[in-house]
């Protein structure tokens, strides 16, 4: 399907111009060490691209949330990835906007590489400032989008710079996301299986509700399922709760009554005494879950089933864990539910966040036809909800 903003293929790029490039290297970092660096690759397309063709990189990111100018939340370390991954010097800013950024990026030759500081060290980049978004345009000539990460938030960087400088048009990354993901809910292959996991129902009711119109079959897992399981009277034990997901549970399966699309939900449940790898756990079926235990995990038989739906499905969309796979002995249900998506023959589509974690966890990264880098993102533009970032850039 075709994509209906301009891309930087679209670009009419004389050397020597300066692109802003917003990108999403909001990395995870353990003591200034960057420990996956995926977001980071993702974005060399686009980078390479436009080095290739003689522009001047000003790279922008937010990176965490910091409340003020916390170091550990600098990009340095990030800079310092994406020089040994381009094999070029990339240059650190000192800040995000300022006279010596706009020094350094002045002084930048084709293909250089300038990257400023975390955006969010900008009290008005959360709030779309709009002389925030003015400085950040006089930086460059054009404005390319390749954060699909961000793109759900109308900030300073993914959105407003845009009203201060065109032509703005999205990279590589934020083109394939948008592309693929809109493909799921507008034209997939049939059947469409959806696997939603997560703890709570409420953080994923529009993406239910979109699913129960258009999709074949919906497994639901993770501690989501014990809402369903209180709105249908079982006995839950100590499992997680959120309680107002209880009300929408009950609302979401009368829906599923009179859809097409059919929601199955766990048969067994692996239930522990507590929240730790060394409590005693064992499996139980799903309508007879002892008093005092927390369900943690999907079961054997959950698990071969969802298998079977999965290997049958023409087009797979799966977002969110289905236990607590961080912990070893609860780590069965997520696995199982990786490897089927992995195996299988459709088009399969994974979501960011958690579902991505465990996808790398297990090494199957390179096993999944797409493997989204945006959690909320990707679930609002399922939702059918208007993508900020994507919105601001120039229509095709």
């Amino acid at each position: 399907m075709a994509f209906r903003k301009k891309t930087v293929r679209d670009l009419a790029l004389a050397e020597g111009q300066a692109a802003l490039v917003r990108v999403d290297f909001n990395v995870p970092l353990d003591g200034g060490r960057i420990t996956d660096d995926s977001r980071i690759r993702a974005a060399l397309p686009t980078i390479e691209y436009l080095r290739e063709r003689g522009a001047r990189l000003v790279l922008c990111s937010h990176l965490g949330r910091p409340k003020d100018r916390e170091p550990e939340t600098s990009l340095r370390p990030v800079s310092e990835r994406l020089g040994e991954l381009i094999g070029a010097p990339v240059m650190q800013a000192p800040e995000v906007v300022g006279e010596e950024a706009s020094r350094l990026a002045a002084a930048l030759k084709p293909g250089e590489v300038l990257v400023l500081e975390n955006t969010r060290w900008e009290p008005g980049e959360t709030k779309n400032d709009p002389e925030l978004a003015r400085k950040l345009a006089e930086l460059a000539d054009v404005y390319v989008n390749d954060a699909f990460g961000a793109a759900h938030r109308a900030h300073a960087s993914t959105a407003g710079v845009a009203d201060h400088l065109r032509p703005a048009v999205a990279g590589f990354l934020l083109e394939r996301e948008v592309t693929t993901l809109e493909g799921i809910v507008e034209s997939p292959q049939r059947p469409l299986v959806v696997v939603l996991g997560g703890a709570k129902v409420t953080d994923k009711i529009g993406l239910i509700e979109r699913f129960l119109e258009i999709a074949d079959t919906i497994l639901i897992g993770g501690a989501m399922c014990f809402a369903f399981f209180k709105a249908q009277g079982r006995e839950i034990g100590t499992s997680l709760l959120h309680e107002p997901d209880v009300a929408e549970a009950e609302r979401l399966l009368a829906r599923a009554r009179e859809s097409k699309c059919e929601l199955v939900l766990p048969s067994d449940i692996v239930v522990a005494t507590d929240f730790s790898a060394g409590a005693d756990h064992r499996q139980v079926p799903a309508d007879a879950m002892p008093e005092g235990w927390m369900g943690l995990d999907v079961g054997d038989e959950t698990r071969k089933a969802y298998a079977d739906v999965i290997a049958q499905a023409g087009t797979v969309f799966w977002n969110g864990p289905m236990g607590a796979f961080e912990l070893s002995p609860f780590a069965a249900g997520t696995r199982a539910v990786a490897e089927a998506v992995a195996a299988a023959p459709g088009t399969t589509v994974v979501g960011g966040g958690d579902s991505a974690a465990a996808v790398a966890q297990f090494g199957l990264a390179d096993e999944v036809d797409h493997l989204s880098t945006g959690g909320g993102a990707s679930l609002e533009l399922l939702e059918g909800k208007v993508l900020p970032g994507v919105e601001a850039l120039d229509d095709a």
